[in-house]
């Protein structure tokens, strides 16, 4: 296999390679055809079977595989970097991510199995044609009709997890509320307030559920307001600063640098 491939779809028999064998530089995405497969994600052991969906999003954490004799599955590996490019929808990327942090392994039922069953297929067609000049961008777009039916097949199991899981719920709470507020609000202690906890609580559950600190979360959905924000021609630059809550322009130009290398200008016109 070619080590530089983006994104790969490949069967543990006809390939006779096994998805363990790429965790450390790749996400993971299986489709169990027969057989079992224990793993552990650090925190507990995980048994999946046929018709099950495995994700290992690109990690050391996954350990302690073990298959059965007849084990056989297809698998999708795709980089980091791929993945980041083609994202379609940042909220619920970070929701998935945080479900699958949690939830590596579920089962797929009928109507779920055909649509991934779909989509696999998709992308071995896609996959399979000569080399193009759009090939990468075709394969992107395929990933990202992928992700949405992804979302759209985990979205009542993420319902249920924030109805279980406190530290998901609260978590996931604190997406929202950054996802509203954070082009006014960037200050850890405002949304700790908004969810009656203190600023080293939230931090901790932060950290907890996703391995980061809130801090780095309010960043994320900042940045990408900001970028949105400064891609928009009819907006001035005064108007993006008001509109992210900047008092004078010097404090937006720092902030905008910080975050994204550039003063305010020159991004717009880079």
């Amino acid at each position: 296999m070619d080590e530089m491939s983006s994104c790969k779809l490949l069967n543990t028999a006809r390939d006779r390679l096994m998805p363990s064998e790429f965790t450390s530089s790749y996400h993971v995405h299986i489709l169990v055809r027969e057989g079992e497969m224990r793993f552990s994600d650090g925190k507990q052991t995980h048994v999946s079977q046929k018709d099950d969906l495995v994700i290992w999003q690109m990690s050391n954490a996954i350990q302690e595989v073990v298959y059965s004799d007849n084990f056989e599955a297809d698998f999708l590996i795709a980089s980091g970097d791929f993945l980041s490019r083609f994202n379609p929808e940042m909220v619920w990327a970070s929701k998935g991510f945080i479900f699958i942090r949690i939830n590596p392994s579920f089962h797929l039922h009928e109507e779920s199995l055909r649509v991934m069953n779909d989509d696999f297929s998709l992308f071995h067609q896609r996959l399979d044609m000569p080399d193009s000049s759009f090939r990468e961008e075709v394969i992107g777009r395929v990933m990202q009709i992928f992700l949405y039916d992804l979302w759209t097949v985990y979205s009542s199991e993420m319902s249920q997890m924030e109805t279980n899981d406190n530290a998901a719920r609260i978590f996931l709470r604190f997406l929202s509320l950054v996802q509203n507020d954070c082009r006014q609000q960037r200050d850890v202690a405002y949304y700790a307030d908004k969810l009656c906890i203190t600023s080293k609580y939230l931090s901790q559950v932060s950290r907890s559920v996703s391995g980061l600190p809130a801090s780095e979360w309010i960043t994320y959905y900042a940045t990408f307001e900001l970028v949105s924000l400064l891609n928009d021609q009819s907006k001035t630059l005064t108007e993006v600063a008001d509109l992210m809550n900047f008092e004078t322009a010097s404090h937006f130009s720092r902030y905008v640098k910080k975050l994204l290398g550039k003063s305010p200008s020159e991004y717009r016109n880079k």
